[in-house]
């Protein structure tokens, strides 16, 4: 596998996710299918797909520009080849709890700090009832800080092996899918199920009540420094 189509797999496995997160959001906003799964009962601004739309594309393409560019650099220190799917499993496991990890602080700072608060993290916390595509409505800056934990996570891999491609896929798509379902405001029963995620309400709670629910993929950081939110 070349360099080249090292960088647009990449690309690819973002495309995809993110047209199904596309979908998903236009089935949410547009029809009534999923109206008994969700957590919400106040009713969507008409117009809020459309005035979201610019900040959904700049904050998508600097995740394609990253993601492509970044992946395409570091080549020389991917390996193509298939291998073990302990391998790959243990490295997509490893990348989700460190990226978690540097997600709980960097979010709770966000928080924390009124002026990152006013003048960055309000801009995501906008959508008080989120729809699937609002994982990426989010203050430019934060976005893109909040990418480093994932840079992190593929960085102490290779301390100790190559970073496998399908590895690198995997997390990519699993992630995004993950974003995209907790911002869905949807509690559907089969993924509400899975063991050790954050559901969607724990993630809904906190775009709902501004408080507490900080982390993301997994919610121990929220039980090991008692920020979950109470009712």
């Amino acid at each position: 596998m070349t360099r080249e189509w090292v960088a647009l797999g990449t690309v690819l496995v973002l495309l995809a996710s993110n047209l199904f997160g596309l979908i998903y959001s236009m089935v949410v906003l547009k029809t009534n299918i999923f109206k008994s799964f969700r957590i919400q009962t106040k009713n969507y601004d008409s117009t809020i797909f459309r005035k979201r739309m610019p900040l959904f594309i700049f904050n998508f393409l600097i995740l394609l520009s990253v993601a492509g560019i970044g992946s395409f650099l570091i080549y020389e220190s991917i390996d193509t080849t298939v291998v073990s799917i302990w391998i790959i499993a243990s490295q997509v496991l490893f990348a989700f709890v460190i990226d978690d990890v540097w997600f709980y602080f960097f979010h709770r700072w966000l928080h924390e700090n009124k002026f990152m608060l006013k003048n960055v993290h309000a801009i995501h916390h906008r959508a008080t009832t989120p729809f699937p595509l609002e994982y990426l409505y989010a203050h430019p800056l934060e976005w893109m800080l909040g990418m480093i934990g994932v840079v992190i996570a593929f960085a102490l891999i290779l301390l100790v092996m190559p970073i496998n491609i399908y590895a690198l896929w995997g997390f990519g798509l699993l992630r995004n899918l993950h974003e995209i379902h907790i911002h869905s405001d949807l509690e559907l029963p089969l993924l509400s199920k899975l063991p050790f995620l954050s559901k969607t309400k724990h993630h809904d709670d906190h775009h709902s009540k501004l408080s507490g629910n900080y982390a993301s993929t997994f919610n121990w950081m929220d039980k090991i420094f008692n920020s979950t939110f109470k009712e």
